[in-house]
């Protein structure tokens, strides 16, 4: 909601003002304007990109109508989860949890935190390594620098959407220059008429600058902005799922496990340590 409301901010502050200060809001109907620039744009889109990075894009935006992917009932159920998977590894040792990694679907502990079962990168994040745990074949050292070799890949791909439209961004403003000068060609060849429809084709052609502009720094360029704190959300997740499981491999309880995954919250997010240890603890 407060990207449509954002973008409703921004056109109707530009046009309103423009009607308000006594412009005519027929002249920015410009259709083919519209055409020019927006077809120029989507087109120099598809060819700078792959179609996995387009496809990403397109799915990427109607996420945003949905505000934050992450809130603190979200880090509060995911530390839940891993509360109760390394109690159960420790009473029960290891082996006891390898069922519900392979299973997560089935799994008593997974399926009472819906909100990370439905997370697929978290949960890829969280089995993966936990396998790589119960094999007993990595130390602490070699997984926190797997870990980070991980996050650091998923990091470049989750970026690639807000990167390809701030491209986009970049190209707009030269879009409207191209329109705005196929506006003063036609214009050029239109000297021998009348004086206002010389003037209605010069504002047609500036119409098409104005949209570039506009188009750039009211919309793609705020909408990369968006998808980059939109993939960097979901870093902190996987960050504060690295944590946990550092430090329950380091050999600490799974109270204070948690507790290292709580300090790589946002402040407006992180619980206070006792409304973190009543909610695990009670779940």
């Amino acid at each position: 909601m407060k990207y449509i409301l954002g973008i409703v901010v921004v056109f109707s502050s530009v046009f309103g003002g423009y009607y308000f200060h006594g412009g005519d809001l027929g002249v920015m109907w410009q259709p083919y304007e519209y055409w020019i620039i927006g077809g120029a744009a989507i087109g120099a889109f598809l060819i700078a990109n792959p179609i996995g990075v387009v496809m990403g894009v397109f799915k990427s935006i109607p996420s945003l109508l949905k505000g934050s992917k992450y809130k603190s009932e979200d880090y509060l159920d995911l530390l839940a989860l891993m509360y109760k998977l390394f109690t159960k590894a420790r009473k029960e040792g290891l082996m006891a949890v390898e069922s519900d990694i392979d299973e997560p679907e089935s799994s008593e502990i997974f399926q009472a935190h819906q909100r990370v079962l439905k997370d697929h990168h978290a949960m890829e994040f969280i089995t993966d390594y936990m396998r790589l745990i119960i094999s007993g074949s990595m130390n602490p050292h070699e997984l926190d620098a797997l870990m980070d070799l991980d996050l650091e890949t998923h990091h470049e791909e989750a970026h690639q959407p807000a990167h390809a439209v701030h491209r986009v961004a970049e190209a707009l403003p030269g879009f409207g220059i191209i329109a705005a000068v196929l506006g003063i060609v036609m214009t050029m060849g239109r000297l021998d008429g009348s004086v206002s429809e010389i003037g209605s084709s010069v504002a047609a052609a500036l119409v098409g600058s104005l949209l570039g502009i506009l188009m750039a720094y009211g919309f793609a360029g705020p909408t990369s902005t968006a998808l980059e704190s939109r993939a960097q959300e979901e870093a902190k997740f996987l960050q504060c799922i690295k944590a946990c499981i550092l430090a329950n491999v380091q050999g600490y309880s799974p109270q204070v496990a948690v507790e290292f995954g709580r300090k790589t919250m946002e402040g407006a997010l992180r619980p206070t340590f006792a409304e973190l240890e009543e909610h695990v603890k009670g779940a």
